[in-house]
């Protein structure tokens, strides 16, 4: 990562991926009528959304680069919190809905923590550990919601 701006346009692109993306997956479950799933990638997407305004407003003052959606460098095909397009299938349960959802978080965590293991800069350094935190609180929170359904307990969600 060469610059905190840069860092900035790939944070606002991830987080814009992954809001996007948890939204048409939550409307391909409601629309099937598996509200359950549903509302989980509601509240995700959401998430996603609050992540997309913090990394905005950080960027507020600065002059981050206007980039083409190719021209971005992601580890893997996509962003790396976006989730499996594969879960829009209407069939898909409660239980294989959260490893996805676990899965598109683990890959935003382990992207900001390589960039906090990998930077010199310090100032990058400062925003990819807030990152990396954020994206921990969603893995974690993600994890107990995949426990409380292997326990057969309702998810925060379904309240």
């Amino acid at each position: 990562m060469e610059s905190v701006e840069t860092f900035l346009a790939y944070a606002i692109r991830l987080e814009q991926e992954a809001a996007e993306r948890f939204g048409q997956l939550a409307d391909a479950m409601e629309a099937c009528g598996n509200r359950e799933v549903g509302r989980l990638f509601r509240r995700l997407a959401d998430y996603s959304r609050l992540h997309l305004a913090d990394a905005r407003t950080r960027s507020g003052y600065r002059d981050v680069p206007e980039m083409m959606p190719d021209e971005f460098v992601w580890p893997d095909v996509e962003s790396p919190e976006t989730a499996a397009i594969w879960a829009a299938d209407p069939f898909v349960g409660r239980e294989q809905a959260l490893e996805i959802a676990l899965e598109a978080e683990r890959a935003g965590y382990n992207y900001y923590k390589t960039i906090l293991e990998t930077t010199n800069d310090p100032e990058i350094r400062v925003l990819a550990k807030e990152f990396v935190e954020e994206e921990r609180g969603h893995v974690a929170e993600l994890e107990k919601w995949i426990a409380a359904h292997r326990a057969g307990k309702p998810l925060p969600v379904d309240r």
